[in-house]
């Protein structure tokens, strides 16, 4: 064989042979050589379980303040985010027309009353008509008696009597009416009244004043909204929890409440309320959480968190939530044991909000791979620990 055909050969196949050998040295690298990963040493601590909720800042006491009459806005005296004390005028509707109403209402109670005395004058009247025509009938009677008189006077004296009689009673019967007229005018100028006094409307309970849906001018009916009020006294967050967190709460338990406004500056609080009705689509309920305080501006309706305490551990084994893996539907976790990943099963308690409890799997002491991505490397791969913050 020629020389230079030989060379050509050699030359072709250490190509081949030297990409192998590239080949098989970075399969090496990729598969035999340590990975770099971050750790975390297991240690003892303290941890605080929580139930988290979602929810809006709202008042326990709040009302529609609406007009009980059909009516044009004249005077608005408050706004919103104005503080009010109970029994203070909020508005006052146009009463132009309804003090007219009120003066013919006292009108025509005066006239029934004028009506009722000229009844009952009457009445007195007829009465002592009737008074005299007795005596007098009498006086006949025991003249008819003696024969002294005939029998037609004496028939003329029953029919007078009679007469008597009837004109008392209907005089009697007009007293009656006069008076149905007087309490029936009574009453009209007092509903007339009332109306008037309709006109001026108050606030129903101190507190304050958060929206306001009218102008001066407006046209309002009965049930119409022309403010919402709220007491201030008791302001919570009504927070949607999961269902299945229900038999770990209860009133007192202490809390956290974050406002999305301020998210970090956590706020004390306490559940004072659970609700006794589920979302049948949601399947979450009503948890009410009292905090301590506000932010310096809030408002009614704005969101929030709550972390309701439900545990607390002094001396348990922690670990960070994010280094809890799951294979195959099993909780567990990579430890570092002589330069190598080894996968360990463990039982996780408490939750808390960044750590988590481990109550079977791991001693303190013991390295975990808390690495990002650690989840794509496999038992038995050769680690190295460069960083353990959890030391």
């Amino acid at each position: 064989m020629p020389k230079g055909t030989a060379l050509r050969k050699i030359i072709h196949w250490g190509k081949y042979i030297l990409l192998i050998a590239v080949v098989a040295l970075v399969v090496y690298w990729i598969r035999f050589s340590p990975v770099s990963v971050n750790g975390h040493s297991v240690k003892r601590g303290e941890i605080t379980a929580e139930v988290m909720g979602t929810g809006t800042l709202e008042s326990r006491v709040q009302m529609t303040v609406s007009s009980k009459i059909a009516g044009r806005i004249s005077e608005l005296l408050v706004d919103q985010a104005d503080e009010v004390q109970e029994g203070q005028v909020l508005l006052r509707l146009d009463d132009s027309e309804l003090k007219q109403q009120v003066e013919i209402a006292r009108s025509a109670l005066a006239a029934a009353e004028a009506s009722l005395d000229r009844a009952e004058a009457d009445a007195v009247r007829t009465q002592a008509v009737l008074n005299q025509v007795k005596v007098d009938h009498r006086r006949i009677q025991q003249l008819y008696t003696s024969r002294s008189i005939s029998s037609t006077e004496m028939e003329r004296s029953a029919q007078s009597l009679n007469v008597a009689e009837a004109e008392h009673n209907k005089a009697r019967a007009a007293v009656m009416e006069a008076k149905k007229k007087l309490i029936q005018a009574r009453n009209t100028l007092d509903y007339q009244q009332a109306r008037l006094a309709d006109t001026v409307i108050t606030a129903p309970l101190s507190g304050l004043i958060v929206r306001r849906d009218r102008e001066p001018g407006d046209i309002v009916v009965p049930g119409t909204p022309i403010f919402l009020l709220i007491s201030t006294t008791e302001l919570w967050i009504s927070a949607w929890v999961d269902e299945t967190e229900m038999n770990k709460l209860a009133p007192g338990q202490n809390a956290r409440v974050v406002f999305r406004s301020e998210p970090n500056r956590p706020y004390s609080g306490v559940v004072v309320r659970l609700g006794r009705e589920t979302d049948r689509e949601t399947r979450q309920f009503i948890v009410d959480v009292k905090p301590d305080r506000l932010p310096e501006n809030w408002a009614v309706g704005q969101r929030a968190e709550v972390f309701i305490q439900t545990a607390h551990k002094t001396d348990a084994v922690l670990l960070p939530s994010n280094a809890i893996l799951i294979k195959e539907g099993e909780k567990g976790v990579l430890v570092e044991e002589k330069g190598r990943a080894v996968w360990r099963p463990v039982k996780v308690g408490l939750r808390g909000k960044e750590e988590v409890e481990i109550v079977e799997g791991l001693e303190p002491g013991e390295t975990v791979i808390t690495s990002p991505g650690s989840k794509d490397i496999s038992a038995g791969r050769k680690v190295e620990v460069t960083d353990e913050p959890g030391r």
